[in-house]
């Protein structure tokens, strides 16, 4: 796994730079290069073979892939901060606000959240601590919680938020799965904390996460003013909008089996949907090989497999299927009949005892 594709990364703060330093029509690079030049080019690009031998011989622990995940946070840092003094020294127009909130939002969003997801799974501190950062940028902190100790154990099932239901419409999603993550972390982290002795103590992230993002937002606040602390929460709510449109699609109509135990059956690939295009896999850091992330958590993005024939593939990368989700109608004519013929060839392999094929 080569470290130059997953760079390309950058090329959004780039996008977002160029937007905002040159305003107009301009402002809208960054959202022009995530939803239509990233679709087409997926569509162009053919599709890699299976890798997946290649990707389980890397190592472990690479420097260099390490490093691009690494320097992100102090690049966000730095452009969102560029970003609050120039929309307040030189205020854009309605128009050209919107597009640098969007743009803003898809480096937060589509850059940081991604990279915050994947080192919240890692073992270090400092990746821990890394992944804290980038959500308190959006303010959505709490998803380290949630998604660690929530959704990677109850994932494609009806407990879990961040499972979309088979014809649930993504706007119902998303305003169930943003009021219920906050309190489902809230109790998770309570119980851990409880259970270590150390609830209301710094080692808390309910404590820990509020002071981080309360003092965030007084900070831009204090620097920026009321203009600068307006665009700052319109950004991160837009990059939270990009994070749970992934959510919705990630597991959409999937669900778990309950085993004649009452016991729900284990997480397998087949409870998450996978995209193996090949540009829009690079920028996200392979997080479209959801299904391998799922089945080894702490597995580092150079090394997720894309497991073909036991992993669900969807039609189009996620860009081009976040785009299909706000139609509800097309996005379940599309979708729903992988289901049926997922469910059936689950149902199939179940009944002879065989290996469960999925995709």
């Amino acid at each position: 796994m080569p470290r130059l594709p997953f760079a390309s990364a950058y090329l959004l703060v780039l996008a977002h730079v160029v937007g905002l330093e040159l305003r107009g029509p301009w402002v809208w690079l960054a959202a022009s290069y995530v939803f239509v030049l990233i679709p087409l080019l997926d569509q162009i690009v053919p599709v890699p073979p299976p890798d997946d031998e290649r990707a389980e011989a890397m190592p472990s622990r690479s420097r260099g892939h390490d490093l691009l995940l690494e320097l992100w946070l102090p690049t966000q840092a730095a452009v969102l901060t560029w970003t609050l003094w120039r929309v307040t020294t030189a205020p854009p127009g309605w128009l050209e606000w919107c597009g640098l909130v969007v743009s803003a939002g898809i480096v937060s969003g589509a850059g940081g959240i991604t990279i915050a997801h994947e080192l919240m799974h890692r073992a270090r501190a400092l990746h821990r601590g890394l992944a804290e950062g980038l959500m308190a940028c959006t303010l959505y902190a709490h998803f380290c919680v949630e998604h660690v100790l929530g959704h990677h154990k109850r994932a494609a099932t009806r407990d879990d938020p961040a499972t979309a239901r088979r014809g649930e419409w993504v706007y119902a999603f998303l305003v169930r799965v943003v009021a219920t993550t906050a309190v489902h972390a809230w109790q998770l982290e309570g119980r851990r904390t409880r259970n270590q002795g150390i609830a209301w103590t710094l080692k808390d992230r309910r404590v820990r996460y509020a002071l981080l993002q309360a003092g965030l937002v007084a900070a831009v606040a204090l620097a920026f003013r009321g203009a600068g602390l307006g665009f700052f929460l319109a950004q991160a709510a837009f990059a939270v909008l990009l994070l749970e449109l992934v959510d919705y699609i990630e597991h959409y109509g999937l669900v778990r089996r309950v085993l004649p135990t009452g016991k729900t059956e284990r997480v397998h690939p087949h409870h998450s949907w996978n995209s193996a295009h090949r540009v829009s896999s690079a920028h996200l850091f392979q997080l479209t090989r959801h299904s391998d992330h799922h089945a080894n958590a702490s597995r580092p993005y150079h090394r997720l497999r894309t497991l073909p024939g036991k992993a669900p593939v969807m039609p189009g990368g996620y860009p081009a299927m976040m785009l299909l989700s706000l139609a509800p109608p097309l996005f379940f004519r599309v979708v729903d009949p992988l289901i049926d013929d997922l469910e059936a060839r689950t149902a199939a392999g179940t009944s002879t005892g065989a290996a469960t094929p999925a995709g």
